[in-house]
């Protein structure tokens, strides 16, 4: 095992030689991963360690006690940092305005947490006079490619170590070097049946049957959102406020967004809501299975895509949608730095100064479905919508004008390609 842990020549120019490691800041988890990391680049490098963990609203975490066990293992420095309001303002908020969800069920709550961790490692790496960034990704995701290309872009001057990626250890593997440092392990040294992601936009589950695509997902995955078979038999409608595409209400009280966002999470998964079954293909070119939990977004992005079409034209709502799925493939790319992710957002900006109105969802046993509307800006007139004579704007008369004048070059074009050939009968 010692053999292949060693440290070997860098692939890339932003990757560390051994011989440039003198102090390391790690992203610290306090699993099983960053645990061995802690205490293999201690002693791999002969390096200092300071441990970071970031708080972007995962459930269940007692940080004091991470915290504590980063020090046991011989950090030199452990910090733990709140980043919830920010995450939610500067990434989740941007992606609501967006519509973002990338391959047609994937919210990207990974995606858009990863580049802001990245930020942060760097800010505090600066300031406590770390030379690497450690992080705990391997060879095969989407989340090296965010980390290390936030890293390079933003500080050109650090460099990048990731040891689960080089190493090429088990879960076994890294048990036995765990027990054979005296690390202790998260849960016991019982393998865990699902790698888990999560933070207040969602939570994803990878492994175990996950990746035998003809296996119905098994109850015991489902630890954030209630089965929709145990949910309420009865409904609940819930209500989104939003302004200027921001939601800013639930149930018509006003809140901060992380409270809103945790708000709508207690809600959605009371009632069986975001579960999501996803083949998803990834950047470095694999297809994988996840199961993810997103009751929050299911939610808001719900409400805020409904009340978009209902203040916006058709022209606008059919121009964004191809702008929004250019906007979630570079998030879920790791390119959130990337210049036309900010050109796109200016757009996304503009159309949502007139997103302000209440949409309310009906959550019944999985499903969340939009059932009231209500804006100040709906392109909406219900005697428009009426089939009454009394048109107002609209003359049901000058419909069959329309009509002709609207399909006569698909009707000359028909006529055109299907007319019989010469000399046909």
């Amino acid at each position: 095992m010692t053999e292949m842990l060693q440290p070997h020549e860098p692939a890339a120019s932003y990757l560390a030689r051994p011989d440039e490691v003198r102090r390391v800041c790690l992203l610290y988890s306090g699993g099983l991963d960053t645990s061995v990391m802690l205490k293999w680049i201690q002693d791999q490098y002969d390096a200092e360690v300071v441990a970071l963990t970031i708080d972007l609203g995962q459930p269940g975490e007692d940080y004091d006690v991470v915290r504590g066990k980063a020090l046991q293992l011989g950090a030199v420095d452990a910090r733990v940092v709140d980043a919830r309001e920010e995450f939610c303002r500067d990434f989740v908020v941007p992606a609501i305005k967006a519509n973002a969800v990338y391959g047609l069920g994937y919210p990207l709550f990974t995606a858009l947490g990863r580049p802001l961790i990245a930020k942060i490692a760097v800010d505090v790496a600066r300031e406590t006079g770390c030379d690497t960034i450690a992080h705990g990704c391997t060879g095969k995701g989407n989340d090296q490619v965010r980390i290390d290309g936030t890293v390079a872009t933003l500080a050109p001057e650090l460099k990048v170590i990731a040891p689960v990626r080089d190493w090429k250890m088990g879960r076994d593997e890294e048990i036995a070097y765990a027990r054979e440092h005296g690390i202790p392990v998260k849960g016991g040294t019982e393998a865990a049946p699902y790698s888990i992601d999560d933070n207040l936009w969602g939570r994803s589950s990878e492994g175990k049957w996950i990746e035998e695509l003809g296996h119905a997902p098994e109850d015991d995955v489902f630890q954030l959102v209630t089965r929709p078979e145990e949910a309420p038999d009865e409904a609940e409608v819930v209500t989104i406020g939003f302004e200027e595409g921001v939601p800013v209400a639930f149930n018509g009280e006003r809140l901060g967004i992380v409270e809103l966002l945790e708000r709508a999470a207690e809600a959605g998964i009371r009632h069986g809501v975001g579960i999501v079954d996803h083949i998803e293909d990834r950047i470095v070119g694999l297809k994988v299975r996840d199961i993810y939990e997103v009751p929050a977004a299911s939610i808001l992005l719900t409400a805020h895509a409904e009340l978009e079409r209902l203040v916006g034209t058709i022209h606008q709502n059919r121009f964004k949608r191809s702008l929004e799925e250019q906007w979630a493939y570079l998030v879920y790319a790791g390119l959130w730095w990337e210049p036309l992710r900010e050109d796109l957002d200016a757009f996304m900006e503009s159309v949502n100064r007139r997103v302000t109105g209440t949409i309310g969802v009906k959550l019944f046993k999985g499903s969340a479905r939009v059932v009231t509307r209500e804006s100040p800006h709906a392109v909406y007139d219900a005697q428009l919508a009426t089939f009454s004579e009394s048109g107002g704007l609209f003359s049901q008369q000058a419909s069959p004008g329309f009509i002709e004048l609207w399909t006569l070059q698909s009707r000359l074009a028909w006529r055109l390609h299907n007319a019989p050939g010469p000399g046909a009968e």
